[in-house]
């Protein structure tokens, strides 16, 4: 039997994502599956990697179901994953403890005592990271301090996508882009750094002997796992990589100065560069494409904003979808529309957990500028919109002012789905912006991983060509741009006035 489909797998904070793809990026099916988060304390944001699995198990099923086809005809199989988990096993392979994720801010006691008794400079020179609670690294320290009983039963830790991996193949594995959340990782040489396991007190044991390529065949797919997936036995499985990567790659970003803007539930941009270049506000991690590494924003606020603003004031558009059919979002979007650039003097910073690159700050919060008798609905709508494009727009500055050369954006995620706000992300930043196919870019660069490693694809070159199309593409407005100008000046103002009142 022919094979020549790649599944791809992805992690996501909400949901799991599961795709079926012929060889030429098409979509022959695709299911959700959905997990909670949980917030136990404030600063606390945590998953269960078994919840991932049997939603994992759920939409794979669903997707052979709907596709029509024999799982034998599966070429092979790529996985993607959020951030900076935390996976601790036994040596059973059972998982200890819910996974603390990105949005994890337990552990910033940790970070100031180890950046203080190690040195900032020192972590970053070998990490290529400043050292914070969102990371991997803090995360397993604060088992060690607070939870000995799992600490001694670890066997190893995972991540995201090697978990699911794990799963599949039975084969404990980390990849190269997944690297970057443990401060004893190289981001010059992509090993393991003996010195820094040390001196942060991570045993080296709990980490995975080899540090794999993204598109190496790890294992194939077991027995067990095939009778809970609905799968066959002896599908190849990748190592996968890091979420933000893999839409990186399915947006068609592999070649130094192209650059991706991240629009799922958090938001950011990331720049693919062939040479090192770190900057302790940003992001540094290895591309999933070999040879490349990803200088990246990483923020809180993205697709998740309106998320949150649909679920908390939107029970009118709701209730008119029953009438009509329209979604509330884009109900929401179409009234957002009909507001001036510049939302009349509403501003909103996105910090709603926090905030990630480039300031850095757990105890962040959201906040809307601005408000009188004369704002609206559409207005706040508007404000949350642009609030997330400020943040793209201060990430890319200080990614420019490291050395790194943006001229287009690549956007991918749900809200590239939007005209508007793909519009107020290109007057913001003053860059056009091209639209691939948004909704498929993270499974689609996770079935290219696939597609590589199994030999479906000859190179990433072939594999973009063929997969990656082209939807539209925005050019920033100059009048626009030039009244969003004073508008960032007053958002960073905001935070650097209210910066005293964001603390412990």
């Amino acid at each position: 039997m022919t094979k020549k489909y790649l599944l791809g797998i992805d992690i996501g904070t909400s949901a799991c994502k599961v795709t079926l793809f012929d060889r030429e990026g098409q979509v022959l099916a695709a299911a959700n599956g959905d997990y909670p988060v949980y917030y136990p304390h404030e600063g606390w944001a945590e998953q269960n990697p078994e919840e991932w699995w049997t939603a994992v198990c759920g939409a794979t099923r669903k997707v052979i179901t709907q596709a029509g086809i024999q799982p034998e005809e599966i070429a092979g199989v790529g996985i993607d994953g959020q951030s900076w988990s935390a996976i601790a096993i036994d040596k059973e392979g059972k998982v200890l403890t819910n996974t603390p994720i990105w949005m994890d801010t337990r552990a910033q006691s940790i970070c100031d005592r180890l950046n203080k008794e190690i040195g900032e400079e020192k972590i970053f020179e070998i990490a290529g990271n400043s050292l914070q609670p969102s990371y991997t690294t803090a995360k397993i320290l604060w088992y060690r301090e607070n939870l000995p009983e799992v600490y001694k039963n670890i066997c190893k830790i995972l991540q995201s996508n090697s978990y699911i991996a794990y799963r599949l193949t039975d084969a404990i594995t980390q990849d190269v882009s997944q690297g970057y959340g443990i401060h004893c990782f190289n981001m010059k040489t992509g090993k393991w750094d003996s010195e820094m396991c040390r001196l942060l007190g991570i045993p080296e044991s709990f980490l995975p002997e080899k540090i794999c390529a993204c598109d190496e065949i790890v294992g194939t797919v077991t027995a067990k796992a095939a009778k809970e997936t609905g799968l066959v036995e002896g599908i190849p499985v990748v190592a996968g990589g890091l979420d933000a990567a893999c839409g990186t790659l399915g947006a068609g970003v592999i070649h130094p100065g192209e650059t991706q803007e991240q629009g799922g539930q958090a938001g950011g941009m990331s720049i693919c560069l062939d040479d090192y270049k770190a900057d302790p506000r940003l992001i540094l991690s290895f591309h999933v494409v070999p040879g490349q590494w990803l200088l990246q924003g990483g923020t809180t606020g993205g697709g998740g904003v309106m998320r949150w603003f649909e679920h908390e004031f939107a029970d009118y558009e709701r209730m008119m979808k029953a009438q009509t059919g329209e979604s509330s979002l884009n109900q929401l979007n179409d009234i957002a529309e009909k507001v001036a650039p510049g939302s009349d003097g509403l501003v909103f910073l996105p910090y709603m957990s926090g905030e990630r690159s480039p300031i850095w700050n757990p105890y962040a919060k959201g906040v809307f500028y601005g408000l009188d008798f004369a704002k609206t609905k559409g207005h706040m709508v508007r404000a949350c919109m642009e609030g997330v494009a400020l943040s793209v727009r201060h990430n890319l500055e200080i990614a420019e002012a490291a050395g790194a050369k943006v001229e287009v954006l690549r956007a991918m995620g749900g809200s590239a789905n939007s005209l508007l706000w793909t519009q107020i992300k290109s007057d913001i930043t003053g860059k056009p912006i091209v639209v691939p196919a948004s909704d498929t870019a993270t499974t689609l660069g996770a079935a290219i991983l696939a597609g590589v490693g199994c030999g479906l694809y000859k190179d990433y070159d072939e594999a973009v060509s063929l997969t990656v199309k082209e939807t539209r593409r925005h050019e920033p407005d100059p009048a626009n741009k030039k009244v969003y100008d004073e508008t960032y000046r007053i958002y960073l103002e905001l935070y650097k006035s209210l910066k005293h009142m964001m603390s412990r």
